[in-house]
């Protein structure tokens, strides 16, 4: 029997409607789930975990996080060697693996190398699809510009310099299409937009529009030309809008949406990615003092409408998936508060795991193969050890007790690592 085939029994699992059936067994055979259902018997030699008590989910989506980055610190960005950025990166990856999530869509900083390294399995993490850069305008929020020195530098340094990284920076509708061409030639799975300000951008003001409605059409344009869908981040008003009409697959953190913004996205299908586990820090952030001036304004005042943008979605009919911002070693691996999050802003406990997990698929393209428990997926799961039924459990530490990847227990059960003879 393969090292990555198991047999669960009796295991409550994760159903299509976000409920748990069971007790059930669940047969994986060669990394990909056999049968689901009850009464089954395992195949010969096929090791066997009691999962009387225990709650079995699909790994979880990440589709807004940043792997590459693990300090806002400006100063100490631009002192580390890209080689520890790099070796740090992988770090974070493993850690992201070990808490839950086996799928991230990287927003921004990790490039095609390290996407590519993973899959070949020269180091551990969840399954990668990459942005390489965020795209924006020049003054906007992804341009730090160094006035003294007059030199160019991504805001807080935090995309570092390496050879062939592509532009994130582009003006007009000419400069956005050959922008993005240079982004699919660098090996970017999803082209992202930054069309408003940020919290932390580097310039005062507030969240106006950064970006035309000819540069994101063109930017648009030329992905959807090239096979790329296309994530934006608009933290409301016209450039949402925009982007959502140029038919953005995406809306990335969405803050100030409102209910007509909800129902175009609802009628061009476009996801909602709200992010609200890192706005409720940086709120928390400004009330101690840690972000000063329009930063510190600028999370106070989007701390005040947190999860606004959830409750309209949901009743607009908007699908909506997990991302987590996360972009410091302080976060990283605590990427399933994000459930929490979207529990308390309206969404039910169904709904808010099926978008940590099923919603996350959907939005990635690997519907067909990832996000359920069902014959024919790949077996990509985690375990509780507790009953989900109260979701603040998944802003605990070590809430995740298991995880499998293509079958194989990258952090084995208990009950299973105690087995003599059990996979390592």
């Amino acid at each position: 029997m393969p090292g990555n085939s198991i047999f669960v029994a009796g295991v409550h699992a994760l159903d299509r409607g976000g409920g748990f059936a069971g007790p059930v067994d669940v047969s994986v055979v060669d990394g990909h789930i056999e049968r689901v259902g009850r009464s089954l018997r395992p195949a010969r030699e096929q090791p066997r975990l009691d999962g009387h008590g225990l709650w079995l989910l699909p790994g979880v989506f990440d589709c807004h996080l940043h792997a590459g980055l693990a300090s806002f610190d400006q100063l100490e960005l631009m002192r580390t060697p890209l080689s520890r950025r790099v070796l740090e990166t992988a770090h974070t990856l493993r850690r992201t693996l070990a808490a839950g999530v086996t799928f991230v869509r990287d927003a921004g900083i990790v490039d095609a190398g390290i996407r590519d390294a993973v899959a070949a399995g020269l180091v551990p993490g969840p399954e990668l699809q990459v942005s390489v850069v965020a795209l924006g305008a020049t003054g906007g929020h992804g341009d730090g510009f160094l006035a003294g020195p007059g030199i160019d530098c991504p805001v807080d340094y935090m995309l570092p310099d390496y050879p062939g990284r592509p532009p994130y920076l582009a003006d007009g509708p000419a400069g956005f299409r050959a922008a993005v061409r240079r982004l699919v030639r660098s090996g970017a799975d999803w082209i992202k937009l930054l069309a408003t300000g940020g919290v932390l951008s580097a310039a005062g003001g507030e969240f106006a529009a950064e970006l035309g409605a000819d540069e994101i059409s063109a930017a648009v344009a030329e992905a959807t030309s090239r096979g790329r869908p296309v994530m934006v981040h608009a933290l409301g008003g016209p450039a949402l809008r925009h982007a959502v009409e140029a038919g953005a697959r995406s809306i990335e953190h969405g803050v100030f949406l409102t209910e007509a913004d909800a129902a175009l996205m609802a009628a061009r299908g476009c996801a909602l990615v709200p992010t609200l586990v890192i706005y409720d820090q940086l709120e928390a952030m400004a009330r101690a003092g840690r972000l000063t001036g329009a930063r510190a304004d600028r999370a106070r005042a989007v701390g005040a409408r947190l999860g606004e943008a959830v409750a309209m979605a949901r009743d607009a009919g908007v699908a909506i998936a997990l991302g987590s911002d996360f972009g410091h070693r302080a976060d990283h691996g605590r990427n399933l508060a994000e459930i929490t999050q979207l529990h308390r802003a309206g969404l039910s406990l169904e709904a808010a795991l099926l978008a940590a997990t099923a919603a996350g698929a959907e939005l990635c393209g690997v519907a067909g193969r990832l996000g359920r428990l069902a014959a024919g997926y790949q077996f990509d799961a985690i375990l509780l050890d507790q009953d989900p039924v109260d979701p603040a459990i998944f802003a605990r530490p070590g809430c995740v007790t298991a995880v499998f990847q293509r079958g194989v227990p990258v952090v084995p059960h208990r009950r299973l690592a105690d087995r003599p003879g059990a996979a390592p």
